[in-house]
């Protein structure tokens, strides 16, 4: 496995947790109730820390090819550009009202858990170790966002009637999580199509069973799908995110988390 490919693939897991948190803590302090708030925050928080363990292990993989780098997870996080992230779309995407978060929550988490187990049981300890962790939160983070989606699905009809806008929004950002990217393809190496078909059906399978408990009707699976935030082809949202988020280490050089 070259240290390349996994270079950019923990970065792809790293930047989807940091800009997916770094949207979620918008969030704060303005959550439908207490307990939705605090519950959220600490979700906010739990990908901030995967973030965190995942670009630790890819600055050690920087500093190892160059010593001269002295990369570390705050370079990582705050002194990139747009181009140079590579967080899946959904992520970026603004949060809308409280269903569309949730409903944006529900993919997202869905997927990295899927994507975790699949790691669990792969050939770099390191990285099974983080994911291992990582699946404990994110186990709670999925029946979270998933109870949620049903009380606002089979609702009142103006919950279920957001939530079907909301689901027709966001359903074309999907399909981007599971089109594997070069480095991607490398990483998981000849049977990465299969990999990336077996990780896409059980997500799906999970996903129409709870949008059916949420009385919700599955988009058209066939329409075209968004993708290029894996190769840092972004929105423009993604820029005004960043610009909130590294403004303080870019004015104040070596800050630390």
């Amino acid at each position: 496995m070259k240290e390349q490919q996994l270079f950019d693939y923990l970065l792809m897991l790293a930047d989807s947790a940091l800009i997916m948190s770094q949207r979620l803590s918008e969030w704060n302090g303005h959550g439908p109730g207490l307990e939705e708030d605090i519950a959220l925050t600490n979700i906010t928080l739990d990908l901030l820390g995967q973030a965190r363990y995942l670009y630790q292990y890819a600055a050690a993989i920087q500093n190892q090819n160059d010593t001269t780098l002295q990369a570390t997870e705050d370079s990582l996080a705050y002194l990139r550009d747009a181009q140079e992230y590579k967080n899946v779309l959904l992520a970026e995407l603004p949060n809308g009202h409280w269903g569309v978060t949730i409903m944006k929550l529900f993919f997202l988490v869905q997927w990295q858990q899927i994507v975790y187990e699949r790691l669990v049981g792969g050939r770099d300890q390191s990285l099974s170790a983080i994911a291992e962790k990582a699946l404990k939160e994110t186990a709670y983070h999925v029946r979270w966002s998933g109870e949620w989606l049903k009380r606002l699905g089979d609702g009142t009809v103006e919950s279920h009637a957001k939530m079907e806008d909301a689901l027709e929004e966001l359903w074309p950002y999907t399909g981007e999580m599971f089109h594997p990217a070069f480095y991607e393809e490398q990483f998981f190496g000849k049977e990465s199509n299969r990999i990336f078909d077996e990780m896409k059906s059980v997500w799906m399978q999970k996903i129409k069973a709870v949008l059916n408990e949420a009385t919700l009707t599955l988009p058209f699976q066939d329409i075209w799908m968004q993708k290029g935030g894996k190769t840092g082809v972004h929105t423009e949202h993604l820029g005004y995110i960043l610009a909130e988020m590294q403004f303080l280490q870019r004015a104040y050089p070596g800050c630390e988390w």
